[in-house]
């Protein structure tokens, strides 16, 4: 895919496929999410469901271009318990986004932002980031979040007022 981040766009060649997963040992599904993003996936996500005879089961959601669409089958197919999938065409619109630096009493820590129709809608902490500030610092995990949003803020209301 050839795009820029930053700018705002719709693609219409994605795919969302779709496989059930009710005899697999749902502790793998960390395992084969990473190895999904790996080999290109855009989005990964599973839902909890209830399938026929009422067994749980796993939904497993996997975004990706048509063009991985070969890589990411061999990793399902081989990971999985799976015997089918599904898939659908889909577009995506995705926000322009871009990552800014905030500066907190634990050093420059960086924000994802996202933009629609040039004005800001979206703003999120980077979780590894904040996760390792946490630990080292023995401190909440919210804690660290909090601080990076409220310095973002104070920082795009300097930058408004200036």
């Amino acid at each position: 895919m050839s795009f820029n981040h930053r700018d705002e766009h719709v693609d219409d060649s994605m795919l969302l496929i779709q496989a059930n997963l009710d005899d697999m040992n749902p502790e793998w599904v960390s395992y084969i999410m990473d190895k999904l993003f790996e080999v290109g996936a855009n989005d990964v996500f599973v839902v909890s469901i209830i399938m026929k005879k009422g067994r749980p089961g796993i939904m497993l959601n996997v975004l990706v271009e048509d063009e991985r669409l070969s890589d990411v089958e061999e990793v399902i197919f081989s990971e999985t318990t799976t015997l089918g999938i599904r898939y659908m065409h889909a577009s995506c619109h995705r926000l322009a986004r871009e990552f800014e630096q905030v500066l907190t009493r634990w050093g420059l820590l960086t924000v994802k932002v996202g933009y629609h129709q040039g004005e800001l809608v979206q703003y999120a902490p980077e979780f590894k980031e904040c996760e390792q500030i946490a630990k080292e610092h023995q401190v909440p995990l919210k804690q660290v979040y909090e601080e990076v949003r409220m310095q973002f803020i104070q920082q795009k209301q300097k930058n408004v007022s200036s």
